[in-house]
């Protein structure tokens, strides 16, 4: 895998996880919606990198 393939990984997940961490910390009360907004972002953002930089390398 390439450097600056997991640079990406590490630079989107940083983003996204202080995007959760943030929608939790804000939150009055965590949900059921709550969590799936969070599951459902996560397999948006990286399902697409993950098929085209993973997966198609193989």
């Amino acid at each position: 895998m390439n450097s600056s393939v997991i640079f990406r990984f590490v630079a989107l997940g940083a983003l996204w996880l202080l995007v959760v961490i943030f929608l939790i910390v804000h939150t009055p009360k965590i949900t059921l919606y709550t969590i799936f907004v969070i599951i459902a972002s996560a397999i948006i953002v990286f399902l697409p990198m993950y098929k085209k930089y993973i997966k198609n390398q193989k």
